[in-house]
C-alpha cells in the first residue's frame, strides 16, 4: 500500500475538539462584558496552541484549531456571507439519543441580498493555525454551500432578490469559489466542506420534508452536488478538498439515519472532491456496499471511531471493519478517522478530554498497523 503524502491522511480527524473549561468561561465572561474581545482572543490563542501541540504529539498529520473560535460549526460562517441575515424566528432541529430527544434552535437564515464574499471568512483563524503548526498540515473546515439552502429552503430566500432560483445557485457558487481562492492565497492546502444534507437525504423522513416544502426530494442531492462543484470550479492546484457527511452531532445526539445507498453513485462519481469523511460508527450508517461506486483516485475516510461516546473501541474490531470495507473498494483508497467532530457546538459531546485524546491516539495507532503509515 502506498504512503499518503497528501490529505486525506491514513489517520485523520474531522475537525472540532472539546472546548477547554477556561475557554468556555472566557466566552461567558466576554458575553457579559466582563473581559474584552482582546482578552477572549488571547485565551483562544492559548487554547489553540495547546490543541495544535496535542494533535502533533499524537502523530496526526492534519491539524485544526478545534473550531475554538466558533460557537457553531456552520452558522458562524454562513452568517458572514454577504446577503445572508439572521431571521427573527429560530430553526428547530430535533436530535435523538438513547435517553430521548433534545432540541437545537439557532437563529434561522434569511437571504435578503445578493450573495457574495466581501472578506475571507475564517481567514485570520486559518492563518493562526498555519503560523503555529510545526509538523502537521493545517486544515480548515467550513460548511458546504448546500447548507445555505438546506436549512430553510426556498422560503428562506427573498424572491425579490432571487426570483429565479438558478441565479441564487450561481451567486452562491461564485461566492464560495471566491472564498476558495482567498484561502489558497493564505496557504491553505487542505480544505474540508462539511455537509449534513448529503447524509440527511438518505433518510426517507428527511426526503419527505423536502417534498413537503415543494421541492424534488429524488434529485435534491444532485442539486447540492452541483452547488459544491460550482464552488470548486477553479480549485487551485495543490489544494486537497474533502467533504464530511454528518447525520447530526449535538451533545452526543443525532438527527437522521440510513445508509449511503440513495446518494452513493452521484456522490462518488459526480462530486468533484478528493475525499469523503463518512460516518460508520453504528447501524444508522448502513453497510459498506455503497463504497463499490468509489472511483480510482478518490479516498474515503472511514469514521469507525465514535465521537459521541467515551468508551474506547477495540482495535481488532476496527481492523475487522476496515477489512469488511475493503471488500467493496481498494484498501489503498481507505483511511481512518473518528465518525464526527467532538464538539460541533460549544456544548460538546458526552466524553472527557482524556477520552477524546484516547480516541485520536487509537486512530493513529490503528492506521499505522493497517497501512504502515499515518
Amino acid at each position: 500500500m502506498t504512503e499518503r503524502a497528501t490529505a486525506p491522511f491514513r489517520a485523520d480527524h474531522v475537525g472540532s475538539l472539546l472546548r477547554p473549561r477556561a475557554l468556555l468561561q472566557a466566552r461567558e465572561a466576554a458575553a457579559r462584558g466582563a473581559i474584552s474581545p482582546g482578552e477572549l482572543r488571547a485565551t483562544e490563542d492559548d487554547a489553540i496552541r495547546e490543541a495544535i501541540r496535542m494533535q502533533e504529539n499524537l502523530g496526526l498529520r492534519s491539524v485544526t484549531d478545534g473550531e475554538f473560535r466558533r460557537a457553531s460549526w456552520h452558522m458562524d460562517f454562513i452568517y458572514e456571507i454577504a446577503g445572508v441575515s439572521k431571521a427573527d424566528q429560530s430553526m428547530k432541529s430535533v436530535f435523538h439519543n438513547a435517553g430521548g430527544d433534545i432540541e437545537f434552535t439557532p437563529a434561522a437564515i434569511r437571504v435578503t441580498g445578493k450573495l457574495g464574499m466581501d472578506h475571507t471568512i475564517f481567514g485570520p483563524a486559518f492563518e493562526f493555525v498555519r503560523d503555529n503548526v510545526t509538523t502537521g498540515t493545517p486544515k480548515l473546515t467550513i460548511p458546504a454551500p448546500s447548507l445555505v439552502h438546506y436549512r430553510g429552503g426556498p422560503a428562506a430566500i427573498d424572491d425579490a432578490v432571487y426570483p429565479d432560483l438558478e441565479e441564487f445557485w450561481d451567486d452562491l457558487g461564485a461566492a464560495y469559489a471566491d472564498e476558495v481562492q482567498r484561502l489558497s492565497g493564505l496557504g491553505c492546502t487542505y480544505l474540508q466542506l462539511d455537509d449534513t444534507s448529503l447524509a440527511y437525504l438518505n433518510d426517507p423522513a428527511q426526503r419527505a420534508e423536502i417534498t413537503r416544502r415543494g421541492e424534488d426530494a429524488d434529485h435534491q442531492h444532485e442539486t447540492y452536488i452541483k452547488s459544491i462543484n460550482r464552488a470548486l470550479r477553479d480549485k487551485p492546484a495543490g489544494m486537497t478538498v474533502t467533504t464530511h457527511m454528518c447525520r447530526g452531532n449535538f451533545r452526543s445526539s443525532w438527527v437522521a439515519q440510513g445508509g449511503y445507498d440513495f446518494v452513493a453513485d452521484a456522490l462518488f462519481n459526480e462530486l468533484n472532491v478528493d475525499g469523503y469523511f463518512m460516518e460508520y460508527d453504528d447501524e444508522r450508517s448502513g453497510g459498506f456496499e455503497p463504497l463499490r461506486f468509489l472511483p480510482k483516485g478518490k479516498h474515503v475516510v472511514l469514521g469507525l471511531v465514535t465521537s459521541k461516546q467515551g468508551e474506547l473501541e477495540a482495535k481488532d474490531d476496527i481492523k475487522r471493519r476496515i477489512e469488511q470495507a475493503s471488500k467493496f473498494t481498494d484498501i489503498d483508497q481507505l483511511c481512518l478517522s473518528p465518525q464526527c467532530g467532538f464538539s460541533s457546538t460549544l456544548d460538546g459531546n458526552s466524553l472527557t478530554r482524556d477520552q477524546q485524546i484516547a480516541k485520536l491516539r487509537l486512530v493513529v495507532e490503528t492506521a499505522e498497523e493497517v497501512w504502515g503509515s499515518r
